[in-house]
């Protein structure tokens, strides 16, 4: 099995965030065992952010860091454990929402392809960048 950002980089949904993550320094923490939680926004989630969001988050690194660790949590979370939970606290520090009374929502977005196993945690795809406040 490969890690979390091994799995990222062999798709293609996620060019932008693997992007972010590597000019965030992050590659080797999400490298590590962990295990991680990750919140993985497809590029079409990037793309629905204002134009210039992206170019503006990559020259701002403590904020482009801020909201990539938001879309972590430490620990192997699955669906089932997070509908449990129905709130988890990102490495970040803030705590995201999880709703899955109709589907699966986390925050803003919806989870479109959960519980994807990685060997140092597990990947939820969603469908919007999520932001804190």
């Amino acid at each position: 099995m490969a890690d979390i950002v091994d799995i990222a980089v062999s798709s293609d949904s996620f060019k932008t965030l693997v992007t972010a993550v590597q000019a965030a320094g992050l590659v080797e923490t999400l490298k590590s065992p962990g295990p991680f939680t990750v919140f993985a926004p497809t590029d079409d989630a990037f793309a629905k952010l204002p134009p210039g969001t992206i170019q503006t988050l990559v020259q701002n690194i403590p904020q482009l860091t801020r909201i990539l660790t938001y879309h972590v949590v430490a620990g192997k979370l699955m669906k089932a454990d997070l509908e449990k939970l129905g709130v988890v606290t990102s490495i970040e520090g803030s705590p995201i929402p999880i709703d899955c009374s109709e589907g699966f929502e986390v925050k803003n977005a919806t989870v479109v392809a959960g519980d994807i196993e990685a060997d140092n945690g597990v990947i939820h795809v969603i469908d919007n960048v999520i932001l804190m406040g």
